[in-house]
């Protein structure tokens, strides 16, 4: 069974950084892309940033240079580093396995949530 535990968000203020993590278990981690996708209040869940088995990246447009995903496959962890944090960035961030490159398959794994506030 697939877990995927995050962990890193907070409350910062905007032009800010937080680092968000993803610990995952269950699956052979280094043969799966692994996302970034996030969910503001009202709005759909969207793609944010994915990364391939072997290390390919993909951005949304309103992420791109200013976010960045890695992924250190020998400690099963997909990171997300957030910098110059806009308001319009607060959501619950989810991290997801087995991902094509902008979205999620149908037997997506997903992750609880963690949530980002970004204040002015």
């Amino acid at each position: 069974q697939v877990q995927l535990v995050e962990s890193g968000g907070g409350l910062v203020q905007a032009g800010g950084s937080l680092r968000l993590s993803c610990a995952a278990s269950g699956l052979t981690f280094s043969n799966y892309a692994m996302g970034w996708f996030r969910q503001a209040p009202g709005k759909e869940r969207e793609f944010v940033a994915t990364i391939s088995w072997s290390g390919r990246t993909y951005y949304a447009d309103s992420v791109k240079g200013r976010f960045t995903i890695s992924r250190d496959n020998a400690k099963n962890t997909v990171y997300l580093q957030m910098n110059s944090l806009r308001p319009e960035d607060t959501a619950v961030y989810y991290c997801a396995a087995d991902v094509l490159a902008t979205g999620p398959r149908p037997n997506s794994s997903w992750g609880q949530g963690t949530q980002v506030t970004v204040s002015l």
